[in-house]
């Protein structure tokens, strides 16, 4: 779906324009990046030279992409949902299944981002993203001047999501992005490889590979000494259950051998 986004909010101001008799709309047709000014007419609008029609339905936290011959949700189902939402930032989120993955409700997920990476200082460093997600993470680190980024997403419909997204990190020679399973991939990368690693991993209910033992043990291997860590934990099921999940984060990683305190809705940790 190479061109530009929809979302309603769009939608609404060239139906708005076209109403009103207005020939010309300025606005983002790439989810807030950028703003560009398009022809409006009755049938729909035009944009570098291509004529557009207005979609039958526009739906909110959705995004539309122009196939070619129609308006489609960036979206797709094999097995799950996978859907790129949007958010009053700009910066999308995703869900899978319905299931929102990135925070949105008080701050942009690109901003998150880019709090967490500051908490690596990621200047000059080699740093591992064991769950890609979208690729801010990574775009904040590219910003950040890393030395270079291996990023590993297993879902391969999350990677086209990130293809299409305008948020999502443009092809740089620092950053490697490996479709596969970190829990596997991990074993394979060499000891002491890294200066910091960012997890952000879905939650412990879908994924419990990623808080396993096992799995911080290969995160401390790969570490160099003093490495840092940012682990995204939240606090699911402490109001349903009482299981506080941090915590047992935290001692795991400090049988794994790092020093461990709590940051906003993760945790960050020091390799010792």
């Amino acid at each position: 779906m190479p061109g530009p986004l929809l979302t309603a909010e769009i939608h609404a101001a060239l139906r708005a324009a076209a109403r009103d008799g207005l020939t010309t709309l300025e606005c983002s047709l790439d989810l807030g990046r950028t703003r560009t000014t398009v022809t409006v007419h009755a049938g729909g609008w035009s944009w570098q030279g291509s004529d557009y029609p207005f979609p039958d339905n526009c739906r909110e936290r959705t995004i539309y992409g122009w196939t070619g011959a129609a308006w489609e949700a960036v979206q797709r189902f094999s097995g799950s949902l996978i859907k790129l939402v949007a958010t009053e930032w700009g910066a999308p989120t995703f869900e899978i299944d319905g299931i929102k993955m990135l925070p949105t409700a008080q701050v942009s997920p690109y901003a998150d981002a880019e709090r967490k990476v500051g908490l690596v200082a990621p200047r000059g460093k080699t740093i591992l993203d064991c769950c890609g997600g979208l690729g801010y993470f990574a775009a904040c680190c590219l910003a950040g001047g890393a030395k270079q980024i291996r990023s590993f997403e297993k879902n391969p419909d999350v990677i086209w999501l990130r293809g299409l997204n305008p948020w999502s990190p443009a092809d740089d020679p620092r950053l490697v992005l490996t479709q596969g399973d970190i829990s596997k991939e991990i074993r394979s990368l060499p000891t002491a490889s890294f200066d910091a690693v960012l997890h952000d991993p879905p939650r412990f209910g879908i994924a419990g590979e990623l808080y396993s033992q096992a799995f911080y043990d290969q995160l401390a291997r790969v570490l160099k000494r003093r490495g840092r860590l940012f682990h995204y934990t939240g606090t699911p099921n402490k109001l349903t259950s009482g299981r506080d999940v941090p915590a047992e984060v935290t001692k795991r990683l400090q049988r794994a051998g790092f020093e461990v305190k709590a940051h906003g809705d993760g945790l960050l940790g020091v390799k010792r």
